[in-house]
C-alpha cells in the first residue's frame, strides 16, 4: 500500500450450493472480470437457506476493496 492511493469499497454477495469458501470464491472471481485492482476482501455477513431441514445454498455479503487508477 502506498500513502498516496485512493482505494474504492463496495459490496458484493456470492452464493453458492457447495460451501461458503465457494460462496466468496465466486463474489471474486466475477467482480475481478470487471474491476482491476482487488486487493482485498471482508466478509460482513454469512446466511444460508434450509430446505426439508438441509443446507440447500449459502450466501455471504463480502466488502471488496480495489485501488483507483
Amino acid at each position: 500500500m502506498s500513502a498516496d492511493n485512493v482505494y474504492k469499497l463496495i459490496e458484493l454477495t456470492g452464493s453458492s450450493t457447495t460451501s461458503i469458501e465457494d460462496a466468496i470464491q465466486t463474489a471474486i472471481t466475477k467482480a475481478s472480470a470487471t474491476l482491476r485492482g482487488i486487493g482485498w476482501f471482508e466478509v460482513l455477513n454469512t446466511r444460508g437457506h434450509v430446505e426439508n431441514g438441509k443446507v440447500a445454498h449459502f450466501q455471504v455479503t463480502l466488502k471488496v476493496g480495489f485501488t483507483l487508477e
